[in-house]
């Protein structure tokens, strides 16, 4: 306490000072009109009976009703004022646990223990509203806490290889155990290019999660969409000899074209990964009652139960040593779904079990312009 400050009572005890100060100047102002009010009413009876202003009996008769008031009203007021003490304090305790317990749960967060929670339903509306408004923000909290503990160690994850790959080569070069040639120099250069590789993602990815994207949509067809697509990876596929085809309605969706790209090419590419030579890739776009769908549907490895529930975690992959060799991120399907949520739609995947091939599904609402 600084000096020169005056001490601060709590909460609860201004509370309970307050509804004790209240009954009092209640109880003392009861008493005091009662007073004034009572012994002249009472006269004014007196002399209504019949009896003399003035004599003896009358004045007796006046005190006795005095006394008599004074002690009654004296122990009526006393026992009120216990009682309404009593009952203020009950309230005060009634509502300052509420408080106790959000500042209790307050200094847990402060503190870095976002578990912690305060008891809703047991209280006033305006405390449950107040303790469902902090609950809520302690899980946020507690999820942003948890992404980003994940995202520490998937980026560590992440960044070993590369980094150990390029510590061992730089290291055999130095000691003259490998000659500098044009081999190891595409080692080196694949292996940093691999490192900004991850760089962009983790900056695409973060953006994702946070919401930052910012999405230009304009009307485009939906042909348009998926002929890019298809027309960007043909030779690719061509080279594994994997068929791709592509076809779509003539609906029309208000969307980023660019973004839009960019999840069909990660859809198209991961099929592309999971497919072997031989097998068919499909592209299928159709609008119906203002909602599009585009399908992606391959013939390839398939999912299990377990790979469809994570195939859209950051850094996930149904095949690490060849995603890997593939140079897979890992946060392609990521991005991609958080773009179609960023579009006010979604990204989905089905399988009826490996070796029967995926299809994802993205579905972008509407056909008009949002308002702002």
């Amino acid at each position: 306490m600084a000096d020169g400050e005056r001490p601060r009572l709590a909460w609860g005890t201004r509370t309970f000072l307050a509804f004790a100060v209240v009954v009092a100047a209640s109880v003392l102002s009861a008493a005091v009109v009662a007073l004034i009010v009572g012994p002249p009413l009472f006269h004014e009876h007196l002399l209504e009976l019949g009896h003399t202003g003035g004599s003896a009996e009358m004045a007796h008769v006046e005190q006795a009703f005095l006394d008599a008031g004074v002690r009654s009203l004296g122990a009526g007021l006393v026992v009120a004022l216990g009682l309404a003490t009593l009952l203020a304090w009950w309230e005060t305790r009634r509502l300052r646990r509420p408080l106790d317990e959000l500042a209790a749960a307050a200094r847990r967060v402060e503190s870095g223990d976002y578990a912690a929670r305060v008891p809703v339903g047991d209280g006033s509306p305006e405390f449950d509203a107040l303790g469902e408004a902090f609950n809520g923000m302690a899980r946020r909290l507690d999820a942003t806490e948890e992404s980003r503990r994940r995202l520490l160690s998937d980026v560590a994850h992440e960044l070993r290889t590369p980094l150990s790959t390029l510590t061992a080569e730089l290291e055999a070069i130095g000691d003259g155990l490998v000659p500098w040639d044009r081999e190891g120099h595409e080692l080196l250069a694949q292996q940093a290019a691999r490192l900004q590789r991850i760089a962009n993602d983790l900056n695409d990815v973060s953006r994702a999660e946070e919401g930052r994207f910012e999405l230009d949509r304009h009307p485009v067809p939906v042909a348009l969409l998926v002929e890019q697509a298809v027309a960007t990876f043909r030779p690719r596929y061509a080279a594994k000899g994997v068929e791709l085809s592509g076809e779509a309605d003539g609906g029309t969706v208000v969307a980023d074209a660019q973004r839009v790209g960019q999840i069909l090419g990660n859809l198209i590419e991961n099929a592309l990964r999971h497919t072997p030579p031989g097998g068919q890739v499909r592209v299928a776009g159709q609008t119906l009652r203002g909602e599009t769908r585009i399908t992606v549907t391959d013939t390839g490895e398939g999912l299990t139960a377990d790979q469809r529930d994570r195939v859209f975690d950051r850094f996930y992959r149904t095949d690490t040593s060849r995603a890997r060799d593939a140079g897979g991120s890992g946060i392609g399907l990521t991005i991609s779904r958080s773009l179609a949520r960023a579009h006010g739609g979604s990204l989905t995947v089905t399988s009826p079990g490996p070796g029967t091939g995926a299809t994802f599904t993205l579905t972008l609402p509407g056909t008009t312009l949002p308002t702002s």
